[in-house]
């Protein structure tokens, strides 16, 4: 199986997962800017919102053998690649390349994967939280201050909010600790330690220690001395269930694919909508900011604009081309549009 992507600078975006609940939001965002090509295991599901933006839709699945071939501009990945397919493809074609989906080891070994093949183009690897966004507004305060050296993040996880059945799969990482860096120096925490309460947009929030990306690259890139994002729920008992199935040692004994089903259980009940609320308290030389940003069209949205803004990096559409070669989200040139560029979106800034 050798899938074969060509570069075709009047070709069409390739959002692969282009129809499920975070690729049909992109592809909305998108379809005004760019043509478009979405992909999926299942290109009849897609075959409604394709005729409604002028899209095409074929089928891939990353999980069938059958080599892909298209002519693209651009890749972005809305959907778990964990054997590295779309990513290799696109680096191999060189063409530029966006993924939001990697958890905190498989994005370690994406950023390896890509730099033995020596890419020719942008990758940007933008799994952070929604998409690279929480990077992105870390990246912006950090600018304010002239650098930071401590970034707290809360995130508020809205239970009645649309969500797809991936948007939970960091119930898969709850049984297996994690590296942070702690007052410069690593080491290894729980998930769902160090649980706390805090303000999130004039909501009390008990929230406890989840692994995500931002926590591995905001030291590496912004030299951030301490990094810690915590996950809170909009029902304060849904935390305190997750809580309890930690302290009887659930997520260690049930850590295996046998208990998948029961762990995304917990949580995965969407409902029609709800908002992604985030806050973020950065410390530096300059002081402390403090942040809430909230998107009233939820989760989904904000993960979509988080791999707009990727896509237009990446291409160099509007904002500075990101480099050849590997990035992350907090490294664009302009942080200083960040909060206007999400304050235009729809999404609601509130400096606290």
């Amino acid at each position: 199986m050798i899938d074969n992507l060509q570069l075709d600078t009047r070709g069409p975006v390739l959002i692969v997962g282009g129809y499920g609940t975070v690729g049909a939001e992109l592809a909305r965002l998108a379809a005004p800017v760019w043509p478009l090509l979405l992909t999926g295991r299942t290109p009849q599901r897609g075959a409604t919102l394709a005729a409604d933006l002028g899209a095409e839709v074929r089928r891939w699945d990353l999980t069938d053998s059958e080599p892909f071939t298209a002519k693209v501009r651009a890749v972005i990945s809305a959907v778990n690649d964990p054997e590295d397919r779309v990513l290799r493809a696109a680096v191999s074609a060189g063409v530029p390349y966006v993924d939001i989906t990697r958890w905190t080891t498989r994005l370690a070994r994406a950023t390896a994967s890509a730099a033995v093949t020596r890419p020719t183009a942008p990758v940007l690897l933008s799994s952070a939280w929604m998409g690279g966004v929480t990077s992105l507004v870390v990246a912006a305060l950090a600018h304010e201050l002239g650098g930071a050296s401590q970034v707290e993040i809360a995130i508020r996880y809205d239970l009645n909010d649309r969500a797809g059945a991936d948007s939970v799969e960091f119930m898969d990482r709850l049984g297996f600790d994690f590296e942070v860096v702690s007052r410069g120096e690593r080491r290894l925490v729980m998930p769902l330690s160090e649980a706390g309460t805090v303000e999130i947009g004039a909501r009390r929030t008990k929230v406890a220690r989840i692994d995500t990306p931002e926590q591995f690259t905001l030291p590496l890139t912004l030299g951030v001395d301490t990094a810690i994002t915590r996950i809170g729920f909009s029902a304060n008992s849904s935390t305190s269930v997750l809580l309890a199935a930690k302290r009887v040692g659930f997520f260690r004994w049930g850590r295996s694919d046998r208990w998948t089903s029961l762990r995304r259980s917990l949580l995965y009940s969407p409902g029609k909508g709800g908002s992604a609320r985030i806050r973020f308290d950065v410390r530096g030389e300059g002081g402390d900011r403090s942040m809430t940003i909230d998107d009233p069209a939820g989760q989904a949205h904000l993960t979509a604009l988080g791999g707009l803004f990727g896509l237009r990096r990446v291409l160099g559409d509007e904002v500075p081309a990101a480099p050849t070669g590997i990035s992350f989200p907090e490294q664009t040139d302009r942080p200083q549009d960040v909060v206007g560029w999400l304050e235009k979106a729809g999404v609601t800034v509130t400096r606290t």
